[in-house]
């Protein structure tokens, strides 16, 4: 079993991204902030490959995906936590505990300090891997979405997937570095 945490700011899609790889509403979804409170655990079965995408993992692993709340308000770069410490704690230990870490950011607001802060202790202390992606990118010129991704190859060292949950651009790639991940969280290739 491979777990799979969601994880960014508050509103960033997280919900949205959990009901989309299920495939049905789990995760409460509203355009306030702070909707989820805590962590939303579902077992998701195999990975769901969409029509004429050959599956990665051949239907062999089976995963459970976690919906967290966000952990720093977007608007507040320096302050932004929005969690009792000690649920911040219970938080960070569930997403620690997971074998593949999804890390949003809102291309409408940017990376999140604090989420570049814990997105290098996941990578360095706990050496989880991580898979960035930029949501509601089409909700903003492409040029920002390219500007954002520079910033975030700079800033984490890593490649980030633009991604809509409206148009569904980058699902596919989502789902199939998910799928590599796995085959790397389990030491395959």
């Amino acid at each position: 079993m491979i777990k799979v945490v969601i994880t960014g700011a508050e509103n960033v899609g997280k919900s949205t991204l959990m009901n989309a790889l299920v495939g049905a509403r789990v995760s409460e979804v509203e355009s306030l902030p702070g909707t989820t409170k805590g962590t939303i655990k579902r077992y998701f079965g195999k990975l769901r490959i969409p029509k004429g995408m050959k599956n990665p993992l051949g239907g062999a692993d089976e995963f459970v995906l976690v919906d967290t709340a966000g952990l720093f308000d977007p608007r507040m770069e320096l302050r932004g936590k929005v969690l009792s410490e000690e649920r911040f704690k219970e938080l960070i230990r569930e997403i620690a505990s997971a074998d593949i870490v999804i890390h949003m950011v809102d291309a409408t607001v940017g990376l999140h300090r604090g989420m570049e802060k814990l997105h290098h202790l996941l990578k360095m202390r706990y050496g989880k891997p991580i898979i960035v992606v930029v949501n509601k990118v089409d909700l903003v010129p492409r040029e920002r979405v390219e500007e954002l991704r520079g910033l975030i190859k700079k800033r984490l060292g890593q490649d980030a997937i633009p991604l809509s949950l409206v148009t569904f651009e980058g699902f596919n790639e989502l789902l199939e570095r998910i799928a590599y991940m796995a085959q790397y969280s389990r030491g395959g290739a």
